[in-house]
């Protein structure tokens, strides 16, 4: 592409599976291949072959990994079925935040990106506000998860220490450089981000 290209762009449009995301690693498909009693090699073909139909909406989540187990020769057991449910969205973003009603009420209708958060839980609304353990555990319970099962992230130390006293792991929020190491650490692939949005992300 050359510069003359490049003045009349206006937009760029993402792709979200591994382009924002990242692919399935080889432990992650062997994990779902041991499910369907196949060889990792042999899963990726039978994971993509009605991977279409199901993009497209036209096979409920139900429908897809049936079709697929009965491709493989096998019956998936009803807690098969949720947790290959649950391995194919992974992880879950919980919002949680000390913020009074007139701002809820603002970044509601200014932010769109708070719709992307599978569970927000804001003081106002709970009339509760960290470190008080019920607040962590009304957003664990919106996400349906055990504090074991969570990583919590903030900027203040009374809001980590509080999550850390419930089992959750937590990491203090200082500069996006550090979030993205001590991420990195704890094993999450992380792709570059704008440091002025995540800053403002974390600091409520």
């Amino acid at each position: 592409m050359d510069g003359s290209s490049l003045v009349k762009i206006k937009a760029v449009i993402l792709d979200y599976g591994e382009v924002l995301s990242h692919q399935p690693t080889a432990e992650e498909w062997a994990r779902m291949a041991n499910v369907f009693e196949v060889d990792p090699g042999r899963f990726r073909p039978l994971w993509n072959r009605n991977r279409g139909d199901y993009d497209r909406g036209d096979l409920s989540l139900e429908s897809y990994w049936s079709r697929l187990a009965e491709d493989a020769g096998v019956t998936l057991k009803p807690e098969q079925l949720k947790k290959l449910s649950q391995w194919d969205v992974e992880i879950k973003t919980g919002l949680l935040s000390n913020m009074p009603v007139d701002m809820i009420r603002y970044a509601r209708q200014q932010f769109a990106w708070l719709k992307q958060f599978d569970h927000q839980t804001f003081s106002a609304e709970v009339r509760v506000i960290k470190p008080d353990a019920a607040i962590y555990q009304h957003s664990l319970d919106g996400l349906g998860v055990a504090p074991s099962e969570a990583l919590f992230v903030d900027d203040r130390e009374s809001n980590i220490d509080g999550a850390r006293a419930l089992g959750l792991s937590a990491i203090q929020f200082h500069s996006v450089a550090q979030l993205k190491d001590d991420l990195e650490k704890l094993g999450f692939p992380v792709l570059p981000v704008d440091s002025t949005t995540l800053s403002s992300v974390f600091r409520a």
